[in-house]
């Protein structure tokens, strides 16, 4: 198995995290602090590796569902 090395390109920042993701910048610095979402401190700015994001878009991610005001074919008759 083969790891790669991370460089500080492969970060990004809660701005562009945020932007990529589609969730409030607000959002993601509630969920590091108070909901476990992964991130790395790097000084004082808050950084997400890509397995960083790939965990919180695959658990915040809302599913698909059917519309309540969905229109209905009529039968065929």
């Amino acid at each position: 198995m083969s790891t790669k090395t991370l460089t500080v390109e492969d970060f990004t920042d809660v701005a562009e995290t945020s932007r990529r993701l589609g969730i409030g910048q607000r959002r993601l610095r509630d969920g590091v602090n108070h909901f476990g979402f992964p991130a790395h401190r790097m000084g004082r700015k808050l950084m997400f590796s890509p397995e960083d994001r790939a965990w919180i878009a695959e658990k915040h991610r809302i599913p698909a569902g059917r519309s309540a005001n969905r229109r209905v074919r009529a039968a065929a008759a």
